[in-house]
């Protein structure tokens, strides 16, 4: 009789979340200064009313989102912003590491997590992609 392989069960949204804890903990001091008091939740995907907003067809296509008054847009005269936050989108997450078999689950929450800190310093999905480039 063969015996059964254990391939465990597929990482919760709470997993995620502390992929994404530890992924923010181990970035530079001063990246996380900088970044300040932006909050992160993970779902498992986008509201429809964000995928249409966004024009997005197939919710796989979103891994993450980044929601609030980068940085670089606020003023100090101006009323005070509700908190950034970055939201982690698990399914499409998965789908992505299960295609890339190449990089680590938590190598992809840190690329997707900084990617959407990123916004919130006041990059384009342009600015962001020639820095991921320079630095390869």
């Amino acid at each position: 009789m063969s015996e059964l392989q254990t391939f465990g069960r597929a990482p919760s949204l709470d997993d995620i979340a502390a992929l994404a804890e530890t992924a923010f903990q181990a970035l530079p001091s001063g990246f996380r200064q900088l970044a300040g008091e932006v909050l992160f939740r993970v779902e498992d995907f986008a509201a429809q009313e964000v995928l249409d907003s966004l024009e997005i067809e197939d919710p796989f296509e979103l891994t993450g989102l980044y929601h609030g008054v980068d940085i670089a847009s606020r003023s100090v005269l101006g009323p005070s912003p509700a908190p950034s936050m970055v939201f982690l989108y698990r399914r499409p997450i998965l789908d992505e590491w299960a295609d890339h078999g190449e990089i680590t689950l938590d190598e992809l929450v840190t690329h997707v997590l900084v990617h959407e800190i990123g916004h919130h310093f006041g990059l384009s999905d342009d600015d962001i992609h020639a820095i991921e480039a320079a630095a390869e």
